[in-house]
């Protein structure tokens, strides 16, 4: 392969480090930088679309979200769109459907679920479980 050269996803060994930034740029605060003006690696999917790889997707529901970010910090791909430390949304774009987000959203119920790819998205917020309520739960015991 030549200098320089792009590697393929394929042709990177398993269990590579792969970094979200260029490792030679300075960064003084990634949270406040636009997604168009960070210095993304060559092996980050921001530069090329994966969307195409998903067979499922994640599906935001603002009115379950707590702002905790964990989906924003845990996701591999930087597809959580975030705006002043609020969940906003995710760029389908980039998006490659793996689901962490969704693992590590801790509400009840949770703020992103994953729907098949071809679900409309008010379909989905249609289908979202309800909140559970601990007196409910109490009451189901006795």
């Amino acid at each position: 392969m030549a200098h320089g050269e792009k590697k393929g996803w394929d042709e990177f060994d398993a269990g590579a480090l792969l970094f979200s930034f260029d490792k030679t740029a300075q960064m003084n605060n990634i949270a406040t930088t636009e997604p168009e003006d960070r210095p993304y690696s060559q092996s980050n999917s921001f530069t090329a679309s994966v969307a195409d790889w998903r067979v499922e997707k994640p599906v935001f529901n603002k009115d379950f979200c707590i702002d905790c970010q964990f989906c924003w910090i845990f996701c591999p791909d930087m597809s959580i769109i975030s705006k002043d430390q609020k969940m906003v949304g995710i760029d389908m774009d980039h998006c490659k459907g793996c689901g962490i987000c969704v693992e590590v959203c801790p509400t009840n119920p949770k703020s992103l679920l994953m729907f098949e790819e071809k679900k409309d998205e008010d379909e989905a917020l249609v289908e979202w479980p309800k909140k559970e309520s601990k007196k409910d739960d109490k009451k189901e015991e006795k």
